[in-house]
């Protein structure tokens, strides 16, 4: 399986074209996408992004946004369910190292996939994890 796993962040900057993304996630997730390998998307980020509109710092339209991505087929965009592998794989990110749990959830599924993760979270990014940004 090849492809990327996107954080929450990463996916909505690179869907609303913010200039927040790096160059480099965002030259990946374009290569990904233009090859045919798709950019996975936690479910816990479609959670993430609930609370966060909830909480007013995003507008729904984000949310709306990233979902219809991902019931297009060719969008490129792959919603990857919580599942067994996934949070077997969980204890494989330390809590120490990774705090938040959909952090560690969204590390978990780039771990257990053997897929790089586009993420800026400084912690994510000094677990060890492949992680580009």
């Amino acid at each position: 399986m090849g492809g990327l796993v996107a954080d929450t962040h990463a996916v909505v900057w690179y869907l609303g074209k913010s200039p927040r993304l790096s160059a480099t996630a965002r030259e990946r997730m374009r290569e990904a996408i233009a090859s045919g390998n798709p950019v996975h998307v936690p479910t816990i980020c479609l959670v993430e992004l609930t609370y966060l509109i909830e909480k007013g710092r995003l507008p729904a339209l984000v949310r709306e946004r990233l979902l219809d991505h991902l019931r297009r087929r060719r969008s490129g965009f792959r919603a990857h369910a919580l599942d067994l592998g996934t949070a077997a794989t969980l204890a494989r990110v330390p809590r120490e190292q990774v705090p938040d749990m959909p952090d560690r959830i969204i590390a978990a599924t780039a771990l257990h996939l053997n897929l790089p993760l586009i993420s800026r979270d400084r912690r994510i990014r000094a677990s060890g994890l492949e992680v580009v940004w």
